[in-house]
């Protein structure tokens, strides 16, 4: 028989949404550069810059609009200090986002799989937009412009803060069927690439 899960309340659900940079030889991994968080009404409860453990060899600025000055500033923080805030207040949460393995990946924060919405993954939005492989996500951007008529990325940059309230309100918008579903033991998502697994309890 199906596991029951409860609805979550309000309280219980935030948002998250993370931004990186590239570290190593030609940039290729990714490092957390910055970080947002919001509450279920879309209040910004974190939205900080990740001071680099590693020499950063790409900034990626055309996407993320960050650069040096940033994460070299006195005002940005502490990677570990930023991990153990992150992890104290998800912790017991249900955690909306976009690809959000990505997002735990480089937070080095696993998170139970049953209290993630990531509407890169809802079936049902994927029908909506005939997506076909199983595990590769329809992009924010798309998602948000073909479902709510909304852009997301100013010139070509993101920021991590909007991409969490658009996540956020994409989910609000079907969390009555999400959530009937996994109350009744039907996930209604694809699941999260099988090399992130750890990324998951």
């Amino acid at each position: 028989m199906a596991p029951k899960y409860g609805t979550p309340s309000p309280d219980q659900i935030l948002a998250l949404s993370c931004m990186v940079v590239g570290v190593g030889p030609g940039g290729t991994t990714a490092m957390l550069a910055r970080v947002a968080i919001t509450d279920f009404r879309g209040t910004s409860l974190l939205d900080c810059y990740v001071a680099p453990t590693m020499p950063v060899t790409d900034y990626r600025v055309s996407t993320t609009g960050i650069t040096a000055d940033h994460l070299n500033s006195s005002s940005a923080v502490k990677f570990s200090d930023v991990q153990l805030f992150v992890a104290n207040l998800i912790k017991d949460k249900v955690i909306v986002g976009h690809s959000l393995w990505n997002d735990l990946s480089v937070l080095g924060i696993p998170h139970p799989a049953v209290n993630t919405r990531d509407v890169g993954l809802y079936q049902p939005f994927r029908n909506a937009l005939r997506a076909q492989a199983p595990t590769h996500p329809i992009g924010l951007q798309t998602l948000t412009w073909v479902l709510m008529r909304r852009r997301i990325c100013q010139d070509g940059q993101q920021n991590p803060l909007e991409n969490a309230r658009a996540a956020l309100d994409l989910y609000r918008s079907h969390s009555a069927e999400w959530e009937n579903a996994i109350s009744e033991g039907h996930w209604p998502a694809a699941l999260p690439p099988s090399q992130f697994s750890r990324c998951y309890l």
